[in-house]
């Protein structure tokens, strides 16, 4: 059996592309594991994922 694999992804406005395969990647706020299948919030100008809408706003306003 193959352990789970942190994900490299390159974000795009409405798409995601696989540079390194994997099952997961992590929160940039949290560090919480975010499966790939749940991924539903990231920053295409900074290239990193958040667990949900609540982390992206806090990157947000911790980054501008």
């Amino acid at each position: 059996m193959e352990l789970p694999k942190e994900a490299k992804l390159k974000y795009g406005d409405n798409d995601l592309r696989m540079i390194t395969p994997g099952t997961f990647v992590r929160c940039a706020v949290t560090g919480d594991v975010i499966e790939l299948n749940d991924l539903m919030y990231w920053s295409v100008e900074r290239q990193e994922p958040y667990r949900d809408a609540e982390a992206a706003n806090q990157a947000l306003h911790n980054r501008s």
